[in-house]
């Protein structure tokens, strides 16, 4: 075996250049020839004074042996005869095992035909040597998703050729199994996964900027992607479009980001506003699929993003649109109202109400129990809900009185301090010192009356003295009290309600997808690689919730990261042994599912082996 450079013609072009392959000479009759074994490439980059250190290391891999030659091998030249064997095995026919009947394909009663004879193989058991593990789990299911939407299908229509397709593939599916930057991207694809074997390509042959590139070349296509997307899963989920939540997160910036105009400081869910922020809004529908995602600036206010969001998305007349109160402001609704649509909004009224008398008892999924009062206006436009949750009441009420203990603590401080030497008592300057207490309070210091008795002089004072008086209509008096306002005025209470309750059970579940799939941080500095990462992120998110919902029909409801857990599991491995003969047989194929791996498969329909089985003797 070694290396030999050649001369080679493009026939499309005329072009003349080099190339390298990897050949053995065999005799065949009485003649020797030379068989191309890998076509290396024009731009194989091991020194030609290393080819015959590299093809020694390859004999020794192939053939199953120790060390023959003490040679010292740097790290790059043993990864390259790794790699370059690794090519070699996957390069072999691959054979299938038959599967086992299931119970939803019973085995017919006709005569079964003659089984084929068994390959049988010596071998050496003493010998044997398991390398080159890769993981294939995720990336099989993963494969598995974009199979049922023909993803791959649609990036060839939209002209992107095989290494962008490819390189697509490989960024989604690592942000679904190890989230992180390009170029952990890279190292994972090269390193770790098997994804390569099952779309028989070389990653490591795939610089950096390709994947750069395919963030790139996604975001140019992203209205196009998520329209045919949302539409094939409609299709495969037969969904509903009646329901769109709207929901909106922010995700910071490692850096300063200065290149990026949307990169602005703001209010940081993640409470890492000391960074730049950019927001990403997501149009969903009920069951949380993505209909459409776009960017805003870090510092946008909520409110401010709906119209711009909803106008052109093709949602049909009368859809319904559930939101959070953040977004729920009276500009809104009346365009909402204005626009044809309906909508199921929490209610920025301030004032608390309940009628317990007047209220329907219901149950959530988990056996809590909710009451629920509906009232209509006085124009006959809107019904207003409002909701009664005895559990959210106990943690508003430990909220609460947390609250005022802490403001009740301050106030008895400065109190104290007028019995101290040297501590101020002009009656002027402990107003300002109370007035500081109210702004850090959270609305509790309404709730107290409070006096600042004067000593003798009327300059000083001699005590302070509160008294808590609960305001009526808050959060004090009414605690687990909250009001929903709809202009659909034909749907039972109940059916209103858990149809909000939608918003806040896909919020909890998005949460932890915004941090299992690799939202934050952004560490690209400008605003196109930013949007491209953001939007790797949606579609990686849309994959999950294809696997996910399809498990849930089956009573599988982990989250995505136990599950992801689950599968990183079973790889592909490569098992050499020696023959009598002296040859070496080697056999990769993936590892034998556990039992909640198994249970997955089979939930989903993906494949129990993936990548098959190669065989080489050599």
């Amino acid at each position: 075996m070694y290396i030999r450079r050649t001369h080679t013609r493009n026939t499309a072009t005329g072009e003349r250049y080099h190339t390298h392959r990897l050949v053995r000479s065999t005799r065949v009759g009485g003649k020797v020839r030379q068989i191309t074994l890998l076509n290396l490439g024009r731009h194989f980059a091991v020194p030609p004074a290393e080819w015959p250190t590299l093809c020694v290391r390859l004999e020794e891999l192939l053939g199953g042996q120790g060390v023959l030659l003490e040679v010292e091998l740097s790290a790059e030249l043993e990864r390259m005869a790794q790699r370059l064997g690794a090519q070699l095995l996957a390069r072999q026919p691959v054979t299938t095992p038959a599967a086992s009947p299931t119970p939803e394909a019973p085995v017919p009663d006709a005569a079964p035909a003659p089984a084929a004879p068994a390959e049988v193989d010596t071998i050496e058991v003493d010998s044997l040597i398991f390398s080159r593990p890769r993981s294939v789990g995720v990336e099989s299911v993963g494969l598995w998703a974009m199979a049922q939407l023909e993803f791959a299908t649609l990036l060839e229509s939209l002209g992107l050729n095989a290494p962008e397709r490819t390189a697509i593939l490989g960024a989604i599916i690592a942000r679904m199994a190890a989230p992180g930057s390009e170029r952990a991207t890279r190292r994972w694809l090269v390193e770790t996964s098997g994804l390569g074997e099952l779309l028989d390509v070389d990653f490591e042959a795939m610089n950096l900027m390709r994947f750069y590139r395919a963030s790139d070349a996604l975001l140019r296509h992203r209205a196009a992607i998520e329209q045919t997307l949302f539409a094939r899963v409609s299709e495969f989920f037969g969904l509903d479009w009646t329901v769109t939540l709207y929901d909106l997160t922010n995700t910071f910036f490692e850096g300063e980001a200065a290149a990026n105009p949307r990169a602005k400081h703001g209010h940081s869910k993640e409470k890492r506003s000391d960074c730049p922020l950019v927001t990403l809004g997501l149009v969903l529908d009920s069951s949380g699929f993505v209909r459409r995602s776009e960017v805003f600036d870090g510092n946008v206010v909520e409110g401010a993003t709906l119209e711009g969001m909803l106008v052109g998305l093709g949602a049909p007349a009368g859809a319904l649109v559930v939101m959070d109160r953040g977004i729920a402001t009276e500009e809104n609704v009346v365009w909402l109202r204005a626009q044809g649509y309906r909508y199921l909004v929490v209610s920025r009224e301030r004032q608390r109400q309940f009628d317990a008398d007047a209220a329907i008892a219901i149950q959530t999924a988990g056996g809590d129990p909710i009451a629920v009062q509906r009232v209509l206006d006085a124009e006959g436009e809107e019904v207003r809900l409002y909701c009664y949750s005895e559990r959210r009441a106990h943690k508003e009420e430990g909220i609460a009185e947390r609250f005022c203990t802490r403001f009740e603590a301050a106030l008895q401080a400065l109190h104290e301090g007028l019995a101290r030497p040297r501590t101020t008592k002009r009656i002027a300057k402990l107003w300002e010192r109370i007035g500081r207490l109210k702004e850090k309070s959270h609305g509790v210091a309404q709730h107290y009356s409070i006096t600042v008795e004067p000593d003798a002089g009327g300059v000083n004072a001699q005590a302070i003295r509160w008294e808590r008086r609960p305001v009526d209509g808050t959060l004090v008096t009414h605690p687990g009290v909250y009001c929903l306002r709809t202009n659909e005025l034909t749907w039972e209470s109940e059916q209103l309600w858990r149809t909000y309750v939608m918003l806040t059970d896909l919020e909890a579940v998005f949460r932890s997808l915004k941090s299992e799939l690799g939202l934050r941080p952004v560490y690209h500095q400008t605003a196109e690689r930013a949007e491209g990462h953001l939007f790797i992120t949606v579609l990686a998110y849309q994959f999950v919730q294809i696997i996910r919902r399809r498990l849930q029909a089956h009573g599988i409801t982990d989250r995505w990261s136990s599950l992801r857990a689950i599968l990183a599991g079973q790889c592909r491995v490569t098992a050499t042994f020696r023959r009598p003969d002296g040859r070496a047989l080697h056999v990769r194929k993936a590892t034998q599912p556990e039992p909640a791996q198994l249970a997955i498969i089979r939930a989903l329909g993906s494949d129990p082996t993936p990548g098959g089985v190669h065989k080489m003797i050599v």
